[in-house]
């Protein structure tokens, strides 16, 4: 019989990596079980507190305690919104409750989140036990025989308890009994993890629509940030033409009326208000190519992305390099946008930071535009701090996008912006 050589004996390994998969699995349950033993303990303690505030009512003096054991089942319901939405898809929590007691008590999130509470105190905290003392139950038999000799003769028993070991063979066989569990592990646990979070995903699920109407706010909002957005943009530019643009122009128009009167009287007069004329026009036309290069940048136009960023690092006080992935252009739009979340970064970091280096991450995965902005300053970038994040932030969800802010005391700041583009 001859054995080939791409192809070792024993296990397969398409099996080893199944056994290694189910592994996994049953560790993840494991986990979920555990952490859903924590939920459950909170909500046996609401259980509780919902039980006394109801013999309190009996007495006419448990209704004032009534909401306030409500919003605490509310608060457990809430932790097991987020735990579940770790493990699976996310639950979307209910609008907060509404006011008065009869109000509470006839919304219909809160009788779910009431029943939640309940089940959960009981079936969610016997399934996490069961999940908590399985693996503690398999290691202590699997490892019997390493110590059983050690013990009393009271203690030498299995873990479950009614088999009392008195030579090798039994220590043996307990192990074997520390496999069996480790299998029952194996094959039970996820379907315990799944038991366990039913009545969570059944009781604590938003009603039909509600997505929808969490989304139609959510577009409402940003569509009320996009115009606002715009507004201050118009107005920024309007301030620059008023205030630069259109001062240089007049200026240049009365110096040219001062040099047609002095042109017949004294040349030499008119010849140098002429010049002070042209002065005048040159600055008028360099600020108004500075106002164009904030509506949109020529090179962002006409090149790309990766290239306009290049551009605004070589113009920033601090050393700043750009690091760019992106095959394919963007949306116009969205480019803008993420130029300009990095120009208002860059120009912080200038003025704020006291950093030595800055360092500007963009790339296209998932169909997102990411850009990262980092810098090694002295931190304590703060969003209503009147450092422009605030404007930043508003590009951004108007394209329905993310910006995030990490800056501890002490640095480094880093400013993440996502932004769909379709890619």
């Amino acid at each position: 019989m001859v054995v080939s050589q791409d192809r070792p004996a024993g296990i397969r390994p398409g099996r080893r990596q199944g056994l290694a998969v189910r592994a996994r699995t049953a560790l993840d349950a494991l986990e979920h079980l555990i952490g859903g033993l924590g939920t459950a303990l909170l909500a046996l303690l609401a259980t509780l507190w919902l039980a006394l505030t109801a013999a309190a009512c009996l007495l006419g003096v448990g209704f004032v305690l009534l909401p306030s054991a409500l919003h605490a089942v509310r608060a457990v319901a809430d932790r097991e919104r987020g735990r579940l939405s770790r493990w699976g898809p996310e639950i979307v929590g209910p609008a907060p409750p509404p006011d008065g007691l009869r109000a509470m008590l006839g919304d219909r999130a809160v009788r779910h989140e009431v029943r939640w509470t309940v089940t959960h105190a009981l079936l969610g905290l016997f399934l996490g036990l069961v999940g908590a003392t399985l693996p503690l139950s398999a290691a202590h038999d699997v490892t019997f025989p390493l110590y059983w000799s050690a013990l009393p003769e009271s203690g030498s028993t299995s873990s479950v308890g009614w088999w009392t070991v008195h030579d090798w063979p039994g220590a043996v066989a307990v192990s074997g009994i520390g496999v069996a569990l480790v299998g029952v592990i194996v094959l039970c646990a996820p379907a315990l993890a799944r038991l366990q979070a039913w009545p969570g995903r059944r009781l604590l699920s938003p009603d039909p629509g509600t997505d929808l109407v969490l989304r139609v706010a959510e577009l409402t909002a940003t569509r009320a940030a996009a115009l606002d957005a715009h507004v201050t943009e118009l107005r920024r530019v309007e301030r620059a033409l008023h205030d630069g643009t259109q001062n240089r122009i007049v200026a240049v128009t009365v110096l040219l009326g001062a040099a047609r009167r002095a042109l017949a009287r004294d040349p030499e007069e008119a010849a140098a208000v002429l010049d002070r004329a042209q002065d005048a026009a040159e600055q008028a036309l360099t600020e108004l190519r500075a106002v164009v290069r904030s509506i949109l940048p020529p090179v962002l136009a006409d090149r790309s992305l990766p290239d306009a960023l290049t551009a605004l690092a070589a113009g920033c006080p601090v050393p700043c390099r750009v690091d760019a992935d992106m095959p394919a252009r963007c949306p116009a739009a969205v480019e803008a946008t993420a130029y300009f979340a990095v120009a208002e970064a860059l120009t912080n970091i200038a003025r704020h930071s006291g950093a030595s280096e800055a360092r500007v991450a963009v790339r296209v995965a998932g169909g997102l535009l990411h850009v990262e902005v980092r810098d090694d300053g002295h931190g304590g970038a703060d969003e209503h701090g009147g450092t422009g994040l605030t404007g930043i932030r508003r590009r951004v969800e108007a394209h329905d996008g993310t910006l995030e802010l990490a800056s501890p005391p002490g640095g480094p700041t880093t400013l993440k912006v996502t932004l769909p583009c379709g890619s």
